[in-house]
């Protein structure tokens, strides 16, 4: 990349600068902010216009990762086409964005939302490497501060009795913080039930019925990742894993609930 044109048109945000977390300054609205721990770019939208993030510092407009040899040295780019900016991983490792999801570099690149998306791009030794993006909104301004106002409540999901006992069991390994949760199978989870709740003839069947139930009733309200047609084959836990996840993300499952676990006799 010539070093006289890798920032025509944009401009370079030192290192150290304030997180993107908090918004921007006023900005041409659609223009795209990236800023990793060696600093970033800023440029306002044009038709094909492309940000490349990597390891190779001379040939990217952002740096990340750049003593870790896991990180591609070109590993993805930000684009501008349709009036929107698109990620597309171009690297060797995955990309993680918000909820889990990952973006692999055999897939088609992903529109990003106005606003605040962390980008984190898995290296050696557990290290993770961040890349915040921010897209400037309509207005072309940073969020206004709201520091009095009343905290929104997070948005709970309403689950009968049952519903919430089968899900706590299925998801009490998430509950306990475990590092390497993974939902209960269907025939563990019947059978712990079995010993809570022995008037009802739980089978592996009968629980897997509760929770699809639950599954579509929140894909139908709008909740990512939980039908076979988003995930892709082979879908193994992730359906579960990310229902259990939203659960808990939306604080309708709690740690507390696990005393739902202790059997009365």
């Amino acid at each position: 990349m010539n070093p006289e044109l890798r920032y025509a048109g944009g401009l370079l945000l030192p290192q150290g600068h304030d997180s993107l977390v908090h918004g921007v300054g006023r900005a041409v609205s659609g223009s795209v902010h990236a800023l990793a721990l060696g600093g970033g770019y800023s440029v306002g939208p044009s038709e094909g216009r492309i940000v490349y993030f990597g390891r190779n510092r001379p040939e990217v407009h952002v740096c990340i990762g750049e003593d870790d040899r896991q990180v591609s040295r070109r590993h993805g780019e930000l684009r501008h086409w349709q009036g929107r900016w698109w990620l597309r991983n171009t690297g060797r490792r995955p990309i993680r964005l918000p909820r889990s999801q990952w973006l692999f570099a055999d897939e088609d690149a992903i529109p990003l939302a106005e606003g605040y998306t962390p980008l984190h791009v898995p290296g050696s030794r557990e290290r993770e490497h961040l890349l915040e993006v921010f897209v400037t909104g309509s207005d072309g301004s940073k969020p206004a501060s709201r520091h009095t106002e009343r905290t929104d409540m997070p948005r709970r999901y309403e689950l009968s009795d049952e519903e919430q006992i089968v899900l706590v069991v299925l998801g009490q390994r998430y509950l306990l913080h475990d590092p390497t949760a993974r939902p209960l199978t269907w025939h563990q989870a019947a059978e712990q039930l079995a010993e809570l709740r022995p008037e009802i003839a739980w089978t592996a069947k009968k629980v897997e019925h509760r929770v699809k139930v639950v599954r579509e009733r929140l894909s139908r309200d709008g909740v990512p990742g939980l039908t076979r047609e988003e995930v892709g084959e082979p879908v193994g836990n992730a359906l579960n894993d990310n229902l259990i996840r939203e659960l808990l993300r939306s604080t309708t499952l709690v740690p507390r609930d696990l005393a739902m676990l202790e059997n009365p006799s």
